[in-house]
């Protein structure tokens, strides 16, 4: 049994062995008590899991490893008929029906006993939300229909997930779809709106048969069947005029309800999925991350954990407004417990250099200033935030003599420009003298600037974005600054050293 191997080798391992990458060193090892009771659990899951992919004791009927086997219509009649019996919903045996059972037992055998695998994944989560809003249990096949248990699934009509919303029906049930998160390929929350969808479309329509078919082609073109078929509020009587893809898709449904009950009797049996259901866990974060340092910190395959979670687009988890889940290999769950701090400041310091390093490469913004009376380059230089020599390098002059109504080049960092005012400000110069907090006019050969603060960072943070600046020098240069009072959008006076 396969899930007995597993937990057989993993008990074998010694701990933190699971860790394959240069960042193996910052990974804390496990507790051996918690850990053996996390092994003591997945033991008792294991023996009472019904799942297996062991053909010798699937294969009933004795069918040799190539026999494709065939039934008559009466048989496959017959079968439905008690499937029927057990459902609120219609499983009426059709011509088109047959059609669909042939094309999942014969033409795509591979596919069918793909999706034989993926059930024991997914069809728990399905089971409990199905149960939730009180809707048939056999709509959890409606997606190997949508998908073929695919979460990461994209139609050319533009359909992404398990359940193949369009973004605009996905946005009206609440799902996030933007640049960095697609929550349509989130287990959880695509699974809850398809069932509040189903659930709306039966108190519309009232009959299974027909929701499904207007979660396929949507409400307006059932409606419209309807219409000409004379106001019959039933699928079959509707199916001539419904759309030619819907015309197969009660009947695809019915067909996979069919398999997914009969494979022995066609000679299918699961292809173990890359997971099984208890290999799998969730961890709740509420701060940005990258799935690759993740997978890093964590010992984790990087490809396996985006895989895992398609929902986030680049791999990027941005910053959240409320807790996110991750999913995880079971495995990879107790080295992000205890590797927490190392793997939330690895986003941080990646994002701060990332940051820094193209903003210094980003070409400068050039504006130009008209010298008023009144006005030197000290003063010039202090209201545009830089130095009285850069103003010198870029406007080639030898001394700091100026005249009212000589322009000077001022050039700004994409830094400068995010972070402080403008050159084009000009305020009053009895209002422009920079000074620090504390009075102290500031030392010759610093560069001042404004870091606008963004939400989890803290002082520490900061300071280390910025070459030789510290915690202190920020409090110094900023009365009254603590971590416990930084709120995100306050602009903070950061002091770097020139050259």
């Amino acid at each position: 049994m396969r899930q007995l191997r597993t937990l057989l080798i993993a008990m074998a391992l010694p701990l933190g062995s699971f860790a394959q990458n240069d960042d193996a060193a910052v990974i804390s090892a496990d507790d051996p008590v918690l850990r053996r009771l996390d092994d003591l659990l997945l033991t008792t899951w294991v023996r009472h899991d019904r799942f297996t992919t062991d053909t010798a004791r699937l294969n009933v009927h004795g069918f040799g490893s190539d026999e494709v086997p065939t039934y008559s219509a009466s048989v496959y009649e017959q079968r439905l008929a008690a499937l029927d019996q057990r459902t609120p919903l219609d499983l009426t045996f059709k011509a088109p029906v047959q059609a669909y059972i042939e094309l999942y037992a014969m033409k795509k055998r591979e596919q069918t006993s793909r999706m034989l695998g993926l059930s024991e994944l997914y069809f728990p989560v399905f089971e409990d939300a199905l149960d939730r809003y009180g809707i048939p249990q056999e709509l959890k096949y409606l997606a190997m229909v949508e998908s073929a248990l695919n979460p990461a699934a994209r139609s050319r009509a533009g359909a992404v997930g398990l359940w193949q919303f369009i973004t605009s029906t996905g946005k009206l049930y609440g799902m996030r779809i933007d640049s960095y998160v697609d929550e349509r390929c989130d287990i959880y929350k695509s699974t809850d709106a398809a069932c509040r969808y189903l659930k709306d479309l039966f108190g519309v329509f009232g009959d299974w048969d027909l929701a499904l078919a207007a979660y396929n082609c949507g409400p307006g073109n059932v409606n419209k069947a309807i219409r000409r078929s004379g106001g019959k509020k039933d699928y079959w009587e509707a199916y001539p005029y419904l759309p030619r893809e819907t015309r197969g898709y009660v009947p695809a449904f019915i067909a996979v309800n069919y398999i997914m009950q009969h494979a022995a009797d066609h000679n299918l049996y699961p292809i173990a999925p890359s997971y099984c259901r208890y290999e799998l866990d969730t961890i709740q974060v509420c701060y940005p991350l990258t799935l690759d340092r993740l997978a890093a910190l964590t010992g984790t395959d990087d490809t396996a954990l985006r895989e895992l979670n398609p929902m986030f687009r680049e791999g990027i988890v941005p910053d959240p407004d409320e807790p996110v889940a991750i999913y995880l290999p079971r495995d990879a769950v107790p080295a992000f417990i205890n590797n927490e701090d190392s793997i939330r400041y690895a986003y941080l310091e990646q994002n701060a250099a990332q940051r820094i390093t193209e903003q210094r490469a980003a070409p400068p913004q050039v504006a130009v200033h008209t010298v008023r009376h009144g006005e030197s380059l000290g003063l010039i230089a202090q209201r545009n935030h830089v130095t009285v020599s850069q103003l010198k390098q870029w406007n080639g002059l030898r001394s700091d003599r100026i005249r009212p109504g000589q322009q000077l080049r001022i050039e700004r960092s994409a830094a400068m420009a995010s972070h402080g005012p403008g050159p084009a400000s000009s305020p009053s110069p009895a209002t422009t003298k920079s000074t620090t907090n504390d009075g102290a006019v500031p030392r010759s050969g610093i560069e001042y600037i404004y870091h606008v603060v963004q939400p989890g960072d803290t002082l520490w943070d900061i300071a280390k974005m910025y070459p030789g600046v510290t915690v202190e020098d920020l409090k110094r240069l900023n009365t009254g600054l603590n971590s416990r009072h930084l709120h995100p959008g306050r602009k903070i006076k950061v002091g770097i050293q020139e050259g």
